[in-house]
């Protein structure tokens, strides 16, 4: 168990990171808050000794994406329309937010990889190793996340 002042620093500098994440995969508001809690749950109660800030990070994600793979298969799942409470997201430019509702159009395996990459600064490397799939596969869902926004931003255009 970490002591109170540690875990107190690590969730308010990686709880933002840890929501984006579960908002990204599950694209819900009420679960990516419920899939946060239950990380820093764990994150406070692991035995674990990190090494440093980038095996923080990581372990965290890490765990973050098996919550939302674990979110899928619960048979109380329920899901809600984006347009519910897009009206309470704020981005910095009218492009931003454009770009997040295509982002979030894509599939889960386009959309979460993109994220990752882009907004996450994680590499292909990381990438595979969080979602356990290949590296080459990394690239792929990288790939074809880009051409489908590409398609969808000249639709818009």
């Amino acid at each position: 168990m970490l002591p109170k002042e540690q875990f107190i620093e690590m969730a308010e500098k990686y709880m933002d990171m840890i929501f984006r994440i579960a908002f990204h995969y599950v694209k819900n508001r009420p679960e990516a808050d419920d899939i946060t809690q239950e990380v820093l749950l764990k994150l406070y109660n692991t035995k674990k000794d990190f090494e440093n800030e980038d095996h923080i990070r990581h372990w965290l994600m890490r765990v973050t994406v098996n919550c939302c793979k674990k979110t899928f298969l619960s048979p109380w799942r329920k899901t809600e329309p984006l347009e519910t409470y897009a009206d309470k997201l704020s981005f910095s430019t009218p492009e931003h937010g454009e770009l997040f509702y295509l982002t979030m159009d894509l599939p889960r395996k386009y959309r979460v990889a993109i994220y990752l990459y882009y907004y996450e600064d994680c590499s292909t490397e990381e990438i595979a190793r969080l979602l356990h799939i290949p590296k080459a596969t990394v690239a792929t869902h990288l790939h074809r996340g880009r051409e489908l926004l590409r398609k969808k931003l000249m639709e818009v255009k």
